[in-house]
């Protein structure tokens, strides 16, 4: 399992007042223990609501304090195209992933034609300009378009991270379903490509939403999921990430979990 530590994000108040405050030893600390749990990615979100150009500002900073504290590669993260395309002439690290497009044009042709160029990999959310698709059927359709464009441009099947998207199932009980059915069948049709969950949206609004989160992922690895986007420093959804590569073939003699379980790292 690929895992994208998620900490370095201002929607968080602490982040965000770090951010503004240009608190770098904050940031950098985060980073640092966000590695040394395991992150393969740390993603990088800096926008604290205050425009466009400052958030652009802010990811420079970010990015920069971020690589003072680990040579991790990032996965800038923004919704505003200008914003990741500034953070990637700015960042210089060997791998990047940008986070993220949609089958929207106005996104997908800027960034895809970035990711060709710098060989970056590329979140790409299953869904339209018209909002989140409630089905399987409409977000591989837009899975479909995404692929069909990025393919014109240069991009890679095995660069693409295909986000399945995942409502809350305190609001609809079958969402749960239709994103492991959704992984499934993305990794049918595009077998190089990779898929990846935001997690912790699963249990958003139920109480002990950890238990939640950690079964779920055992889910989502059978179903296919290559990647996900969580706290490394929990260590118990950590210690699921090993069972969950352990039971899908992924960890050969069990070595990984063994090697974890002598260090004290696997926690019930």
């Amino acid at each position: 399992m690929i895992i994208i530590g998620e900490n370095i994000n201002a929607t968080t108040k602490r982040v965000a007042e770090a951010i503004v405050n240009k608190d770098a030893t904050f940031i950098r600390e985060l980073a640092r223990q966000q590695a040394d749990a395991g992150s393969d990615y740390l993603d990088v979100n800096a926008g604290t609501g205050r425009g466009v150009e400052q958030e652009i500002v802010d990811i420079k900073w970010a990015i920069d304090t971020i690589q003072e504290a680990t040579d991790v590669p990032l996965c800038l993260d923004s919704s505003d195209p200008q914003v990741l395309l500034a953070a990637m002439a700015h960042y210089n690290g060997t791998e990047a992933m940008i986070n993220s497009v949609n089958a929207d044009p106005k996104k997908l042709e800027p960034l895809g034609r970035l990711a060709s160029e710098r060989q970056a990999s590329l979140v790409a959310l299953v869904m339209r300009e018209g909002g989140i698709p409630n089905t399987v059927e409409e977000r591989l359709a837009a899975s479909e378009l995404i692929m069909t464009h990025l393919a014109r441009l240069g991009v890679r099947e095995d660069q693409v991270f295909f986000d399945p998207l995942l409502l809350p199932i305190s609001v609809d009980t079958d969402q749960g379903l239709v994103t492991l059915k959704t992984i499934e069948q993305i990794k049918s049709r595009h077998p190089s490509a990779k898929t990846v969950l935001g997690l912790s949206n699963v249990s958003f609004g139920l109480p002990n939403r950890g238990i939640v989160n950690r079964a779920f992922l055992l889910m989502a690895a059978s179903a296919g999921l290559d990647a996900a986007i969580l706290d490394p420093l929990d260590a118990k959804m950590m210690s699921f990430v090993r069972v969950a590569d352990m039971l899908t073939g992924k960890d050969a003699s069990c070595r990984k979990y063994i090697r974890a379980y002598r260090k004290g790292k696997l926690i019930e």
